[in-house]
């Protein structure tokens, strides 16, 4: 059975992934993993060791800590507190809008 952190944590993974615009198979080399590996913490089907997430985290530049980011925000939309849905960026024109935003050159 998924553990929610392993689920949030994988969500994670694929957003930040999504967001620099590269592929599980180049964040599998990256890391020096196969993609399936990539597959698999991206789906929560395995959890990823913390050696493991300290590679994905600075293969896709950003502190380990990004991948918690909000996990106790999760118990409080269970309660009844439902602003927003709870994975926003399973939408690919969502996705494609942060990604745009993102690319825009700072002045």
């Amino acid at each position: 059975m998924k553990h929610r952190v392993d689920v949030h944590v994988g969500k994670r993974i694929r957003h930040r992934r999504w967001l620099v615009g590269i592929t599980q198979q180049q964040l599998a080399e990256a890391v020096g993993i196969k993609f399936q590996q990539i597959q698999k913490y991206e789906t929560g089907m395995n959890r990823v060791s913390a050696s493991r997430l300290w590679d994905i985290a600075e293969a896709l530049s950003v502190p380990v800590s990004f991948f918690f980011e909000g996990l106790g925000d999760q118990a409080e939309n269970a309660a009844g507190n439902k602003e927003l849905p709870g994975d926003i960026l399973k939408d690919k024109e969502a996705l494609e809008l942060v990604r745009s935003y993102y690319a825009i050159p700072e002045t």
